[in-house]
């Protein structure tokens, strides 16, 4: 009985652990790295005299299932560790609330509410997998960012030519879609959301939370007068990115403050998308990227003679319509924007 309390400790310990530091180092989460770290001191905590009783039962080297080939989750990714070591750690507490029921069971173990744990873990689980998720996908924004806006396309296809830049090397998809109903909207958003799910490239809504989330879109990217932060947060999945485009630093400050994931910043020069667009020119791009730490988008009158200048300044990634979508080739038009990266 010792022995099955001793190894189940450890293994929660353990598993609490890996979980404690993703959240802490990873994530930087002071919610989620508490409690667990709250979670561990409560249940793997020992009094030393009993400490030494659990020690001296071990026998590590006769344990009949150490040699054992077991079924293991593929690690793959870092949300495959998270999976793995919380269904450890929720097997161990599963274990010992069993055990703790036995009235042979010193009160040490018995008194501790393993169940109440266990239940805890499963929402801290899925919280910080979502959340871990959401981090990769702020990590994907970088390289070329393609805005699919159907005005540009005069009537050609706008799966086709999503397909032409993810095949061009674009990293994000955007849909911008100010004139058609939503129905209509959501059709061609389903579309190339699952084109973009098959090459792994980011799809992200322009505006539309609503349509957004009817379709499973990675994300959205909201204007600075659009719906606040928090609010559009609030209406998301946690594994699900917002974008937030501003024009100083102050409001880049802000957002970030909010939780969005990356900064649009624009626009950099004269526009033919939006002609009435404030430009802020490059020096404020580098002026917000020494306040911010989350990626930065520039977006506004970007095409391959300016590109250059931009990325010095500090964008991760570089927003663009006219720029490929106004070419009869949007292959060859992406690629020789993607090549400014390389």
């Amino acid at each position: 009985m010792l022995r099955l309390m001793d190894a189940n400790l450890d293994r929660l310990g353990e598993g609490l652990r890996v979980l404690e530091d993703s959240a802490r180092f990873v994530l930087g989460d002071i919610k989620i790295t508490e409690a667990l770290k709250r979670m561990r001191h409560e249940l793997t905590s020992i009094d030393p005299a009993f400490r030494s009783k659990l020690l001296a039962s071990r026998n590590s080297e006769g344990d009949v299932g150490r040699e054992k080939a077991v079924a293991t989750i593929p690690r793959t990714q870092l949300v495959d560790l998270i999976a793995a070591n919380a269904r450890r750690t929720q097997e161990s507490l599963r274990v010992l609330e069993e055990y703790a029921k036995l009235p042979q069971i010193p009160m040490e173990i018995a008194q501790r509410n393993f169940e109440q744990a266990r239940f805890m873990l499963y929402e801290i689980e899925k919280e910080l997998t979502l959340k871990l998720i959401r981090h990769d996908k702020r990590e994907r924004i970088a390289g070329l960012y393609v805005i699919i806006d159907g005005q540009n396309l005069v009537g050609r296809s706008e799966v086709e030519a999503t397909r032409q830049v993810i095949q061009g090397g674009a990293r994000v998809v955007q849909l911008r879609d100010k004139l058609r109903s939503k129905r209509d909207i959501i059709d061609v958003a389903h579309e190339l959301r699952q084109v973009c799910a098959e090459a792994d490239v980011l799809f992200i809504m322009n505006d539309q939370i609503d349509v957004a989330v009817a379709v499973d879109a990675d994300g959205v990217h909201l204007g600075v007068n659009d719906l606040p932060v928090p609010l559009a947060r609030g209406m998301m999945s946690l594994d699900k990115i917002i974008g937030c485009t501003v024009r100083t630093v102050e409001q880049a400050v802000q957002v970030q403050e909010e939780g969005v994931d990356y900064i649009g910043v624009g626009s950099m020069y004269p526009s033919s998308t939006k002609a009435d667009a404030e430009v802020v020119g490059p020096e404020r791009l580098q002026e917000i990227r020494g306040k911010v730490s989350i990626p930065i988008v520039a977006i506004g009158g970007l095409n391959e003679t300016n590109v250059d200048t931009i990325i010095e300044a500090g964008a991760d990634s570089v927003a663009v319509i006219s720029a490929v979508l106004d070419n009869e080739d949007i292959l060859a038009s992406t690629q020789q924007l993607v090549a400014k990266f390389n």
